[in-house]
């Protein structure tokens, strides 16, 4: 009996010295099984970062709605209180950046847009109310474009233009540019007076008005171009342009005088000879050219429908 089992006893430790193959199929799956998860999560796991941009206005909007909280509870006049009207200011100053940004194209020191446009945002920031549920950028943006407006209204402008006319023009050019993306074209001056209800003529005018921001010197030279100042292009009044009139009439009495009274008025304003050298030439008396002379005068005078 002991020796019958003694063989399948020692086979058993035989059987476990060898591990390797069996677990070896069992071994391998396990990792592919546990990386097939993190593979087809990955995609899901990953998050669109934050643009940069986004998280400033979020963080501007939030100190702001944070320090007017702390302002409304301050006195005006004491230290503490312009300390935090400062700090909102210094806040808010890429606002304004924005707002001067669009009157880029004016031609004016970016740097004085800005100045007139922070004290817009000053003025906005002094009447606004936190309370009102409004948030403040909503609040101030029109207060700056239109203090910056009323700066080129009133100190870069050089030629005067009636209001009016000046408030047409924004219409004129908010309506150019909703017809040009109507049409894919730009419109006509027709096509603008009938959106506008006005006229051509009050269109063409205020597209004039909207762009007489400074006079152009006459002696300035075309930029670019090379060409010389308009001064120098203008046409200028001819001294001689008057007798031109006056030679004309002449021309039309003389062909009414005697042939003798005609040659001796040739002669003495057109050749500068004198009297004498006519009565030399004609072989008369110089008191004969003398009476010639008054005579055709008086004709010239009585058929002068001008002095008539």
């Amino acid at each position: 009996m002991s020796a019958s089992t003694a063989p399948p006893q020692e086979e058993a430790p035989a059987e476990a010295a060898h591990p390797g193959p069996a677990p070896a199929p069992t071994a391998a799956p396990a990792p592919a099984e546990t990386e097939k998860p993190e593979q087809s999560g990955q995609p899901e796991r990953l998050e669109q970062p934050e643009k940069p941009e986004k998280r400033r206005g979020a963080d501007t909007r939030a100190l702001t709605q944070v320090l007017f909280t702390q302002l409304k509870e301050l006195e005006p006049g004491t230290s503490e209180h312009a300390r935090v009207r400062g700090a909102l200011i210094e806040a808010n100053l890429p606002l304004v950046r924005y707002a001067a940004g669009r009157f880029r194209s004016r031609n004016e020191p970016m740097e004085d847009v800005v100045q007139v446009g922070t004290i817009g945002l000053i003025n906005a920031i002094d009447r606004f109310d936190p309370d009102r549920g409004v948030q403040f950028p909503t609040f101030a943006m029109p207060t700056v474009v239109g203090e910056i407006k009323r700066y080129f209204r009133d100190n870069v402008r050089t030629v005067h233009v009636p209001r009016r006319l000046h408030e047409l023009w924004v219409q004129v050019n908010s309506a150019t540019e909703d017809l040009t993306t109507a049409f894919g074209r730009s419109p006509t001056t027709a096509e603008i007076a009938e959106r506008l209800r006005i006229t051509e003529e009050e269109v063409l005018s205020c597209i004039e008005a909207g762009r007489s921001y400074h006079a152009t010197s006459l002696e300035a030279a075309q930029e670019g171009d090379g060409l010389p100042g308009l001064l120098d292009r203008l046409g200028y009044e001819d001294p001689a342009l008057d007798g031109v009139e006056h030679r004309d009439l002449v021309r039309h009495l003389l062909v009414q005088l005697p042939e003798r009274e005609q040659r001796i008025l040739l002669l003495r304003y057109y050749s500068n000879l004198t009297q004498s050298q006519i009565s030399a030439e004609l072989g008369v008396s110089q008191m004969h050219v003398s009476r010639l002379l008054a005579r055709s005068f008086q004709r010239l005078r009585s058929a002068n429908r001008i002095e008539a």
